[in-house]
């Protein structure tokens, strides 16, 4: 029998950095989360794995966690926000509340590590290619670091640990959502659904990702009615303008209508 939920998790915000102006823009108005879910804005400094070599990266860990910085004091929210390299774990650390690992270096050991030695949430992110219950091994590498040898969803809970699920390659240039993996997962460790993320098309874009956000309100539903910790909604004004992820990210109204039909779910289940 899976574990009932407390308090859903909410991380909402945009893919990368783009500007002080479009931080703070959707910043004020996720405020209307607070409280009512236990919320996390999400912005990345540094997206470290685009397509390709010409794609826009971001502002780079210090202005990035300056404007993070920002944001947390303005709004006083709990942060997140991904690390793709070691020496970025302690500057990171320092700012925000989760320490994302990505879903390409789910296995990278020294990584999971560094994180594991700060006091933070450590979410990894399924890779693409993982089969759902070898990432008890990933989970294991924090927990051990943490002083704890034995992987279940209480310890994780305990020690901050959390698993995302954004999809797994089905052929070239496509994502497939097995649901059968947030049921795997959730064994040995709270599991959040990235919503967004599961609806992209690697690749699909001649030289960068596209996607297709129209399905992001049927597969949040599903990973609803399956049950789980949270959701991942990367959120952004003008997606179809935005610098990364633009065609999986979803605009704030289709935010707010997912997370309606989420909270029937929710109630339909007692929670």
């Amino acid at each position: 029998m899976l574990i009932k939920r407390l308090n859903m998790v909410l991380i909402a915000g945009p893919c990368v950095i783009e500007s002080k102006e479009q931080i703070f823009k959707i910043a004020d108005y996720l405020q209307k989360y607070i409280g009512k879910y236990d919320f996390y804005f999400k912005a990345s400094f540094d997206k470290a794995n685009r397509t390709s070599l010409d794609s826009y990266r971001g502002p780079g860990l210090e202005k990035g966690l300056e404007i993070l910085a920002e944001v947390k004091e303005k709004y006083g929210y709990k942060l997140l926000t991904d690390v793709h390299e070691t020496w970025q774990v302690k500057p990171a650390a320092e700012v925000v509340d989760v320490l994302q690992i990505p879903a390409f270096l789910c296995r990278q050991t020294d990584l999971l590590v560094e994180a594991a030695k700060t006091d933070k949430i450590v979410n990894i992110k399924k890779g693409q290619f993982m089969n759902p219950a070898d990432m008890k091994y990933s989970v294991l590498k924090v927990l051990k670091t943490r002083g704890c040898d034995e992987v279940s969803y209480e310890n994780s809970k305990k020690y901050g640990v959390w698993l995302t699920e954004r999809g797994t390659t089905f052929g070239y240039g496509n994502l497939v959502v097995d649901m059968r993996s947030l049921v795997i997962m959730r064994e040995f460790a709270p599991v959040i659904f990235d919503a967004t993320h599961s609806v992209q098309m690697p690749g699909g874009a001649g030289g960068k990702s596209s996607g297709k956000r129209e399905y992001v309100p049927y597969l949040s539903k599903a990973a609803a009615a399956v049950g789980i910790d949270g959701f991942f909604f990367e959120t952004h004004y003008n997606p179809d303008e935005a610098l990364s992820d633009g065609p999986n990210m979803i605009t704030p109204d289709m935010l707010d209508n997912i997370l309606k039909d989420i909270d029937c779910i929710n109630k339909c289940q007692g929670e």
